[in-house]
């Protein structure tokens, strides 16, 4: 193999072959959400609760990169945008079989005001409620529904409650004890069901930064490939968290699983029926015209999705990603050639990393029912070449502190590709799959990675519902770069610029 530094290189032939995108969720994912930030979808988790083995937790996150301190009005969730999460749950690929729909709608309670929440000051009481005595100051605040359509039929979740979005995390004098408000924000539904939406901590982590400078990787943490003891080491950070110190808007659901399966039993990790593929969207009203007046209809036209974290930005040609992030799931076999030759596997290779040759069959379980996430599916069974997340309801959480970043791939079953946990490193996942690593582990399982391993912020993830942790504070959040603390790898905790 030639030397890991030449991975550098691959950005030349990257830029010179095609402008792909290269690691899975870099929070940009094609150029039409580049233009519409509040609906591009940043990442989506499916995964058994850690809390409850009957039940499947799903989290949508939304609108990338949200600076805490960036008053005065913060980032709201889009009242004009339909967020959904879809299910199937007869492998046919098309995953409309259950769908869950969210809607916010925004009040300015002090519209005098100039900014989204005031507190402790000139008489306001500092914000310590979602509503009632100590809500006063909240300004700019948002509730929602709760709706779920399975066989035609669309079920009110909400019940006639009032659920209230969490707000950003202005800073201590506006918002002291700001967990409560978080903790406020979690509601118990009917039918078994848990829901939170809120401005949260970017669960993310990557070195974005060195991915698009034309993979210009830090040469402590390996420049581009691992050593065995970086790679082995899932608490520790060896190159800058750049989405760090960032929020996120995040909506997650947890539901029973009998609520999700064809036929609403829970299912052994053998069987067919315990395997469901999802995916998350977001949707803006259809304007029409008629005669010089425009106006809305209760049509929505998709604006974008994500299932896997890796095959709209990884696999998907930047021509395409548009028409990719716009169409439906089961139309994807219009896709399938990206997927059976993938450039940046070739691109690989000519750098001296072994990779399988021909037609990239191996990728197809990402996009079909297969084995090794669906045992049980036969050659009736794979359905369409569709882009889902698709998650064994049968294999029982792996509890928190036994969790790989590395997930399926060094034997956590719970982790991705079987759906997706918030700890699971796609970043390194996603290289190596195209790189061949469920073709044969040992003679393609090159250690390509960023030395990211974790999240940033370095307080470990959540392990009980709602699974993402509360917004870094505006007043007092930072974020992590070359040079500068934060990569508690090394002795001194600074972060490399080589």
């Amino acid at each position: 193999m030639k030397s890991t530094k030449t991975l550098v290189a691959l950005a030349v032939a990257l830029l010179m072959l095609a402008p792909y995108s290269l690691f899975a969720a870099s929070h940009r994912e094609a150029p039409i959400t580049a233009l519409d930030r509040a609906a591009d979808i940043t990442d989506w988790f499916a995964f058994v609760s850690y809390e409850h083995p009957d039940k499947v937790v799903m989290i949508l996150n939304i609108d990338p990169l949200l600076e805490p301190a960036n008053g005065p009005n913060y980032f709201p969730f889009d009242p004009n945008i339909l967020y959904q999460m879809h299910v199937d749950n007869n492998r046919d690929g098309v995953a409309e079989d259950v769908v869950f729909q969210f809607r916010f709608t925004t009040e300015y309670r002090l519209p005098d005001v100039f900014t989204a929440a005031a507190g402790g000051i000139a008489g306001i009481p500092p914000i310590t409620s979602l509503d009632g005595p100590g809500s006063e100051g909240l300004n700019l605040r948002q509730h929602y529904t709760v709706s779920m359509i399975k066989n035609g039929v669309t079920t009110d979740l909400t019940g006639g409650r009032t659920l209230f979005a969490v707000p950003s995390n202005v800073g201590p004098r506006t918002m002291p004890g700001y967990n409560g408000l978080y903790k406020q924000g979690i509601y118990q539904l009917d039918k078994g069901v848990q829901v939170f939406a809120g401005t949260v901590n970017d669960p993310f982590f990557i070195d974005l930064g060195a991915a698009f400078d034309s993979l210009h990787f830090r040469m402590a943490a390996g420049g581009g490939v691992l050593s065995q003891a970086v790679d082995q080491d899932d608490k520790h950070n060896y190159a800058p968290d750049a989405v760090a110190g960032y929020n996120v808007n995040s909506i997650v659901l947890e539901v029973p699983i009998t609520m999700l399966t064809a036929d609403g039993k829970k299912h052994g990790a053998g069987e067919k029926q315990a395997v469901i593929g999802t995916y998350g969207s977001t949707s803006r009203p259809v304007v029409q015209v008629r005669r010089g007046e425009s106006g809305q209809n209760d049509n929505f036209a998709q604006v974008q999705r994500m299932g896997n974290p890796l095959i709209n930005e990884l696999i998907i040609g930047t021509g395409s990603k548009d028409k990719f992030s716009t169409d439906d799931p089961e139309n994807d076999s219009q896709f399938a050639n990206f997927v059976l030759h993938p450039l940046l596997a070739d691109l690989f290779a000519s750098l001296g990393i072994p990779v399988p040759t021909g037609d990239r069959t191996d990728l197809l379980a990402l996009v079909q029912y297969e084995a090794p996430i669906c045992p049980g599916c036969g050659p009736n069974d794979k359905g369409a070449v569709a882009d889902l997340l698709r998650l064994n309801t049968g294999i029982p959480a792996t509890p928190a502190d036994q969790q790989k970043r590395l997930g399926f791939l060094v034997g956590d079953q719970a982790g991705f590709p079987n759906g997706r946990r918030p700890v699971d490193d796609v970043t390194d996942i996603a290289a190596r799959v195209v790189a061949g690593i469920l073709v044969d582990p040992v003679k393609f399982g090159t250690r390509i990675g960023d030395g990211v391993n974790t999240d940033g912020d370095l307080v470990g993830f959540r392990s009980t519902f709602p699974y993402v942790r509360q917004a870094m504070s505006g007043r007092d959040s930072h974020h992590v770069g070359a040079g500068q603390a934060g990569c508690n790898g090394y002795s001194d905790g600074i972060c490399p610029k080589k």
